[in-house]
């Protein structure tokens, strides 16, 4: 059946089939129907969104770690401990004695939150003296920080407002009988650069590495120089090691180009160990570059390879604590967090250069990223040799 000619006012007349168009439509139908893992992504991509855009993505963080160091084992402070440990916002993690097990706590990102009560605390708030509540905060991610302090201020108001009764009511009184002093620890002035640039550094070697691998080795296949190349003496693992050393050089000049501007445009300091920050650089590209050689294995296209790249970037993104405190996600989505090697190298790279971290203060994060990469050049291995079978 043809469309009715229409004047087209000096214009090429236009002459269609729905014939030839419907015939065309169902060739495009097959095609979609044979490129599963394509089909598949469309329909699970949206899902995902919804899910971690809906659950795990929260601007208004809870239940963050924080350690209070009790100086003082009094009623007051009893009962401040124990508002604490009621609220929804902060999660006491430990009650530390020491104040360089508190301290230790925070610098390793442990906690939060350091809450200090003074020795002498409730004599010195009978007599008058406005004693002070120290709170240290991690201010390397100012967005976490920032209403909790707020948060912690509104506990002292309520656990202190009740025990202010009987011969100590003369003490329920504006501006309250003690103060609260907040130091922002590692990030003072709470610039979002000093939060944001280093971990940009994770981003673009996750989104870099595992995509050029990826489409670069599902090119060979697409063209058919993998089987030359497997024709070869040469075995799985000298493939995938001569194939994905060489962009190790490629991440060394964007770490290059990332510390030169962090450090020369943003002026953000480099505290920590330069050789700590080395290893986990190298341990994080190597990681990268065995997901993006796993997905290489499975993928049967590089468009495949492309949109599995943004599939696995999305939860790095969201999940790793880059945009949004990791803490303040739910439990499902923390756990998912953990397992993604960007994850433990934000934490790392943040305590190197905000904290001033050496190779214990980063062991925590150290060795789940060497494990994660194990397990990931394992798999790719294993899968590669399947493939060729």
């Amino acid at each position: 059946m043809k469309l009715p000619r229409i004047p087209t006012l000096g214009l090429p007349e236009l002459d269609l089939s729905w014939s030839r168009v419907f015939a065309v439509f169902l060739k495009e139908l097959v095609q979609m129907r044979r490129d599963r893992p394509t089909f598949a992504i469309m329909i699970i991509m949206p899902v995902m969104q919804l899910v971690l855009f809906g659950y795990a993505i929260n601007n208004d963080p809870r239940h963050l770690p924080a350690v209070v160091e009790m100086r003082e084992d009094g009623p007051m402070a009893r009962a401040f401990l124990a508002s604490l440990q009621a609220s929804t916002f902060i999660d006491v993690v430990a009650i530390a004695d020491r104040e360089a097990d508190a301290e230790a706590m925070l610098r390793s990102g442990r906690a939060s939150f350091l809450i200090a009560i003074p020795e002498g605390f409730e004599r010195r708030l009978v007599r008058g003296e406005r004693p002070q509540i120290l709170i240290a905060a991690d201010a390397s991610d100012p967005v976490a920080s920032g209403g909790a302090i707020g948060a912690v201020e509104r506990i002292a108001q309520q656990a202190f407002s009740t025990e202010f009764e009987g011969s100590l009511a003369f003490l329920a009184r504006a501006p309250p009988p003690y103060e609260i002093v907040v130091h922002r620890r590692y990030n003072p002035a709470g610039t979002t650069a000093f939060n944001i640039v280093p971990a940009l550094l994770g981003i673009i070697l996750t989104m870099t590495m595992v995509m050029i691998t990826s489409i670069a080795l599902t090119r060979e296949t697409e063209r058919g120089t993998m089987e030359n190349l497997l024709a070869t003496p040469v075995r799985p693992l000298e493939v995938m090691i001569g194939k994905t050393t060489p962009y190790v050089g490629v991440g060394a000049i964007q770490v290059a180009i990332v510390l030169a501007v962090a450090t020369f445009m943003f002026q953000i300091p480099f505290t920590g160990s330069l050789l700590a920050f080395l290893a986990a650089v190298a341990l994080f590209i190597f990681a990268n570059l065995m997901l993006g050689y796993l997905i290489s294995t499975i993928a049967r296209t590089q468009m495949q390879a492309m949109q599995m790249t943004f599939f696995i970037f999305l939860p790095s993104m969201l999940l790793s604590g880059f945009m949004f405190p990791f803490h303040a996600m739910p439990n499902w989505a923390r756990a998912i967090g953990e397992a993604l090697p960007i994850t433990h190298f934000l934490r790392i790279v943040r305590e190197i250069v905000l904290k001033g971290a050496g190779f214990p203060d980063i062991a925590g994060d150290l060795w789940p990223l060497t494990l994660i990469l194990f397990v990931l050049a394992t798999l790719a291995l294993l899968r590669f040799r399947t493939t060729l079978d």
